[in-house]
């Protein structure tokens, strides 16, 4: 038997990078798939791409709580039941402390703090109903180690991480397992813009000599979601190739 058979999964940012690796993963698994983006083009590619399959793509903006609160209940009268939530979606808008302007803070604080708790809130309520649930949240290392230039990327996964652990002993109770995953650094378009030589470099530090893959974080968010994970709870399990240790 597939490990999410007869499953539904939301996965927020789920048209590009770690979020299409998940649906595809998820999907291969027998989940039941609604994909969250504000990306209305790439949603319709990714539709195309899993023509047949069970995707179901909604347009959502997660900082909008009255676009994720129509969502949720769309969800809900199309498959009556909400099984797993993947929290990935998330945005950088990097500079040191002395050059972040205002608006670089409070986007990255809106879209990977606010957007979390706002789909995290919407969907539990439905999750306690039925007496089971995972919620997964997408944390980084550099929550828990920090990272130059990242004060508000950096603040904002140090508060899923805590939020995680608030929601795990929260809902716990209810046979919800909340956890976060920390990626180390992955091949997305979000590192493009990471000098080549840094790279290198971070290749080099890293004991498995690569930086990782969508598919990896993708993985990560398939455990955590599966009956194999029902007594993990409250935890973050880092994703980086042994980067940090």
């Amino acid at each position: 038997m597939k490990r999410l058979e007869n499953k539904v999964a939301i996965v927020t940012g789920g048209a590009k990078g770690i979020g299409k690796a998940t649906v595809k993963k998820f999907l291969e698994e027998g989940a039941m798939v609604v994909c969250w983006d504000i990306d209305s083009k790439a949603g319709s590619d990714l539709l195309s791409d899993f023509e047949g399959r069970s995707l179901y793509f909604q347009e959502v903006n997660t900082v909008n709580r009255d676009s994720v609160d129509a969502a949720v209940s769309e969800v809900m009268e199309k498959y009556h039941h909400i099984d797993v939530l993947i929290n990935n979606a998330g945005i950088t808008r990097d500079a040191t402390l002395k050059k972040m302007t205002a608006e670089q803070w409070k986007s990255v604080i809106d879209v990977n703090l606010t957007g979390v708790f706002n789909c995290t809130q919407a969907i539990s309520e439905h999750m306690v109903a039925q007496g089971s649930g995972k919620i997964i949240s997408a944390a980084s290392i550099v929550g828990l180690y920090g990272n130059f230039g990242q004060t508000n990327y950096v603040a904002t996964k140090s508060g899923v991480i805590g939020m995680t652990k608030v929601w795990a002993r929260e809902l716990g109770r209810k046979g919800i397992c909340v956890n976060a995953v920390a990626p180390g650094f992955i091949a997305t378009e979000m590192v493009g813009t990471i000098p080549e030589k840094v790279i290198q470099n971070l290749e080099e530090k890293t004991p498995l000599g690569r930086m990782g893959t969508p598919e990896d974080i993708a993985n990560a968010y398939l455990f955590l979601s599966s009956d194999e994970a029902n007594f993990i709870n409250g935890t973050v399990l880092s994703v980086d190739g042994g980067l940090v240790m």
